[in-house]
């Protein structure tokens, strides 16, 4: 059998950024499903999507109060586990990331992780369900960042996972890198957002991402606070502007989009311009390459969603939200298909979501 791979922490962007997501993450979707024990400190910090934090000194009923998830001392069981259903229908997994941060002598000595794969209609699975082995047993470390990278993406699509901890002890925060896999309705004339991470969205480049990560772009609903967008450092260069390029969930004849700057006041784009691409290859395609334009450059307003119709002027999808619509998308948009777009803002700033609404293309 093929052995995982131990990844340096600092490169964890570089090895997943580009083609994963956490699938288990809270802002997601992600949830505990159930746990053998959480005494010290709740499972449900495994998912929170900011890095651990400490308050030395600080204690609660059950003692020291800790960052993270942390079971009960001797444990007569031969492990801990928690049960994670993924913020996605089903994922391909890449690797896992298991942080003990600020655990240092009560951290999980060992872990393991599986996986399965139930159907939404169905019963939560329990530990005595027909798990899958994925990560194979694992030493940890105290209070560090152990990144794995399995030796090649999971044949198998899961829903859920269950992280063993052998036998007990301390975990700060747990990440699921891999990619959704979508399942779409059969009717192709159902308009679908197919840039959503549930779709198999991937936002796959972007020029800058110094305050908040792309990938939060195509997370659902509309953002929590300014932290869960993307937003680029200031630009000091005139003529500068920043990009971000988007592979949507399948190929797609564009209806709407809509660009949401929530909680973006003092600091959204000036203005926003968007393109498409018919790029079926298996790489990345270029800022340069020949983009179709899908509207014209829009002046952008501060905590608003900016809508852009198709040529009947409606919006055509789910959870369309409020707001006016800012301008018609070109002639060409809904009846040619897409691979990829391409929203650019100028000169830099934060958007919060990204949806790019239309009917699927089976090619």
């Amino acid at each position: 059998m093929a052995q995982v791979t131990r990844i340096d922490a600092e490169k964890t962007a570089e090895v997943f950024g580009a083609n994963c997501i956490d699938l288990a993450s809270a802002s997601l979707g992600g949830q505990i499903v159930a746990v053998s024990d959480e005494w010290f400190a709740s499972a449900s910090n495994l998912l929170t999507v900011a890095p651990p934090i400490r308050k030395p000194g600080y204690f609660v009923h059950t003692g020291a109060w800790y960052d993270g998830w942390e079971t009960r001392r001797h444990n007569q069981e031969p492990e801990d586990w928690v049960i994670i259903k993924l913020g996605v229908n089903s994922g391909r997994i890449f690797g896992f990331e298991v942080d003990t941060a600020f655990f240092n002598g009560n951290h999980a000595p060992a872990v393991t992780v599986q996986g399965l794969f139930s159907p939404p209609s169905a019963q939560p699975p329990t530990p005595s369900s027909q798990w899958t082995t994925i990560l194979p047993l694992q030493e940890c470390g105290p209070s560090q960042r152990h990144v794995y990278l399995l030796p090649e993406p999971t044949a198998e699509a899961y829903s859920h996972v269950k992280l063993n901890m052998i036998p007990d002890g301390g975990i700060a925060r747990f990440r699921v890198f891999g990619q959704a896999v979508p399942v779409f309705p059969d009717d192709t004339n159902v308009v679908l957002d197919t840039a959503a991470v549930g779709n198999g969205g991937l936002v796959v480049a972007c020029s800058d991402q110094h305050f908040g990560q792309k990938d939060n772009l195509l997370l659902p609903g509309r953002g929590r606070d300014m932290g869960d967008g993307w937003e680029t450092k200031r630009s000091r260069e005139k003529g500068h502007s920043d990009w971000v390029i988007v592979k949507l969930g399948a190929p797609t004849k564009i209806t709407s989009v809509t660009v949401d700057t929530a909680h973006f006041r003092g600091n959204y784009p000036q203005s926003v311009l968007l393109h498409a691409i018919w790029h079926p290859e298996s790489s990345t395609p270029s800022p340069t390459d020949h983009w179709t334009p899908l509207t014209e450059q829009t002046k952008c307003k501060a905590d608003h969603e900016h809508h852009f119709a198709n040529a009947e002027g409606t919006l055509e999808g789910p959870e369309m939200g409020g707001g006016s619509i800012e301008g018609k998308l070109v002639e060409a948009a809904g009846i040619k298909v897409y691979t990829h777009v391409m929203m650019t803002i100028v000169p830099d700033g934060g958007v919060s979501r990204l949806k790019v609404y239309g009917r699927r293309q089976v090619v």
